[in-house]
């Protein structure tokens, strides 16, 4: 990566938890100026506009996120433990300042911004098919319910989390949230986990733990 790339990738990092934060129209220029120690002419070398820094920092936030909430999902050899575990590490860790991305960019881009919009259509796309892989793998393995919609659990489980996230955001508080889980928790034991099948969440044989980070 030469000097340019790496100031790029800099301008970036440093937009992303204040789009993320802010909003599209509440992170201004000089919000980004300060935050790099650049000048307004030392950012525009490397973006052709605001929209551009705000669609790149949305793809780093989203990556970074999701790449923190699957942590230790390579650890459990079971579907549905897999998604117990990403469902747990979407309440209790925090990669980004100002939330979930996906839930921020896309309110924020919904009157306007067709490129932020499709980012976000796209970054959902991927989740759903993220989803809805582990729900395949558990069929295939006997592990899920064979006739279980991927595609519809797939949605449900985000529209919950990202429900709660809402909820929880208005009334600043997690309860909502941890409700969120619980009740997803209970659908995926009753409504997807194949009946009779042994519980297996990890390698190890232990129970995944949560922190917030």
């Amino acid at each position: 990566m030469n000097k340019g790339e790496e100031t790029r990738q800099r301008i970036i990092a440093a937009a992303a938890p204040l789009f993320n934060k802010r909003g599209y129209a509440g992170c201004v220029m000089k919000d980004i100026m300060a935050a790099t120690g650049l000048e307004k002419g030392g950012i525009y070398r490397h973006f052709e506009s605001k929209e551009e820094i705000a669609a790149e920092a949305f793809d780093y936030a989203w990556t970074v996120s999701s790449a923190h909430r699957r942590k230790g999902l390579e650890e459990i050899s079971d579907p549905v433990d897999r998604l117990k575990h990403y469902i747990a590490g979407f309440v209790t860790r925090s990669a980004i300042p100002g939330g979930c991305p996906l839930l921020n960019t896309g309110v924020d881009s919904d009157d306007g911004n067709p490129i932020l919009r499709e980012r976000v259509r796209s970054a959902l796309r991927g989740w759903r098919k993220m989803l809805a892989g582990i729900l395949e793998e558990g069929i295939a393995s006997g592990s899920v319910r064979p006739d279980v919609d991927v595609e519809k659990v797939s949605r449900l489980i985000i529209s919950g989390l990202e429900g709660g996230m809402l909820v929880s955001r208005i009334e600043k508080n997690d309860q909502a949230l941890k409700d969120a889980m619980e009740q997803l928790d209970a659908y995926l034991e009753t409504r997807v986990r194949a009946p009779g099948v042994e519980r297996k969440t990890s390698r190890s044989g232990t129970r995944p733990t949560y922190s917030h980070n």
